[in-house]
């Protein structure tokens, strides 16, 4: 049994683990009480990460204590961060391994076997790119690809550099094979995981052509049977004017940008080193709309950064309304071992201020994400089926290219997942809308010639 904790990085990550365990004769279950092996691959990005990891070992504790034989293993970016400290405060673990040696894991579970020891096993860096170990997917038509690892940038709240890495970019050639032999097994949609993706190709090719993010999408949309590319995660800064222009006239880029904010005043900004102004940021996420169509905009924000006076609060405030953003994801600033943040002690910020704060922009992130849904009401909207709805199985469960999941019912069609079809919007909700079958696709082909102007 694997259990995953964090980003789609690590549910990626996790895949991975499943074809190395399955290769060395294992079978996966969903039945903890069968597991021979449990593997928790780990997040450290907030402190309730760190809590929800070492809850789960805890309670892992009495299984093994009536099943001697059971291995437990833990890996991932908590893994990287925490090292020996794991064996120490929970002696039952057998494998500790970080995020740049998953494929030594079956490995480490047979020595730790053989001698009956605990295994620690971290490495500062990656001995081969992660992509050229194989992935169990959990469905068939959507899939991951990995075209970054690690990242550059010194956001003074983030441990990603710390457990990741420095960048390193993967090869184009490499990402377009990949996806090629994806398309070729019948998958339709991909995400492109990166730690920056936009600043993909910037370490490549010293002193010749280096390929740009733009120029990986354009390459990729050229791959039949590829109807959907989305990625993530882009930095604001790097989001360069070629981005946004493949995004337009690539067909099969989904007209969804996810752009991290964190904060909407510039002295936070600039204390978190993210590298951008509020109004630089609006001034691209200007360009990005008036370039893209119908195009959904998605956030990241942290509420409660070291210092954040009612003024910053209040400029995050006005950003945020201007921007009116389809989703936000709100996170309370959580201090991170090793990071510049982490020694701003003096300047936290109290409890019951974080969340009349966060209450606040909630608010208005939840008022603006209903707007967006109720203006897609009548529209025919082209989902992709992902299955039924975890509430009501009689409802089917799909997304717009836009992201956002829509439910309706299939009627005598037996759609399947992977399955595309016509819906229209009847109801709306801040995060999801409801529809009506209108039509059936079978694979929509978006591929058209753009005029190029003379001269």
């Amino acid at each position: 049994m694997i259990r995953t904790f964090g980003c789609q990085m690590n549910e990626h990550d996790s895949e991975r683990l499943a074809e190395l365990m399955a290769a060395d004769g294992l079978v996966e279950t969903t039945v903890l009480e069968e597991a021979d092996v449990v593997i928790l691959n780990t997040c450290c990005v907030r402190e309730n990460a760190d809590n929800k990891l070492y809850g789960n070992i805890g309670r892992l504790k009495a299984l093994k204590v009536t099943r001697p034989d059971l291995q437990i293993a833990v890996g991932g970016c908590l893994a990287q961060k925490d090292r020996d400290l794991i064996v120490e405060r929970a002696g039952h673990v057998d494998v500790v391994f970080g995020t740049h040696n998953l494929a030594h894991a079956p490995a480490l579970l047979n020595e730790a076997r053989r001698t009956g020891k605990s295994v620690v096993e971290i490495l500062d860096e990656h001995e081969a790119y992660p992509s050229a170990l194989p992935a169990r997917r959990n469905v068939d038509h959507r899939a991951w690809v990995t075209i970054q690892i690690g990242c550059d940038n010194a956001c003074a709240f983030c441990i990603v550099p710390i457990v990741r890495g420095p960048e390193v970019s993967r090869r184009l050639g490499d990402v377009v094979h990949e996806v090629a032999e994806l398309a070729a097994n019948g998958v339709s949609e991909i995400t492109l995981l990166g730690q920056n993706v936009n600043s993909y190709g910037r370490d490549l090719g010293a002193g010749q052509w280096r390929p740009q993010f733009a120029d990986l999408l354009r390459e990729l949309d050229a791959i039949d049977g590829i109807q959907r590319i989305r990625f993530t995660s882009p930095h604001p800064k790097d989001l360069r004017t070629e981005t946004i222009a493949a995004m337009a006239e690539c067909p099969s880029v989904c007209e969804h940008l996810h752009l991290p904010l964190q904060a909407g005043s510039d002295r936070t900004l600039a204390r978190m080193h993210r590298g951008y102004t509020a109004e630089r940021y609006l001034n691209r996420l200007a360009a990005a709309r008036a370039a893209i169509p119908d195009l959904a905009v998605t956030t990241d924000l942290i509420i409660g950064f070291p210092g954040e006076t009612n003024d910053d609060f209040k400029r995050t405030l006005e950003v945020v309304e201007e921007a009116a953003y389809d989703a936000a994801y709100t996170f309370v600033y959580s201090p991170r071992p090793g990071t510049p943040a982490a020694e701003l002690t003096d300047e936290l910020i109290a409890e019951d201020v974080i969340r009349e704060r966060m209450d606040r922009l909630t608010q208005i992130c939840d008022r603006d994400a209903l707007a967006r849904s109720q203006a897609r009401i009548g529209r025919i909207e082209e989902v992709l089926v992902e299955g039924t709805s975890k509430k009501d199985p009689g409802v089917l469960a799909a997304r717009t290219r836009q992201n956002k999941v829509v439910h309706f019912v299939e009627g005598e069609t037996a759609l399947t997942p992977g399955s595309f079809a016509q819906v229209e919007i009847v109801d709306a909700a801040p995060y999801w809308l409801s529809g009506e079958l209108r039509e059936v696709d079978s694979v929509p082909d978006r591929r058209v010639l753009i005029p190029v102007a003379a001269g």
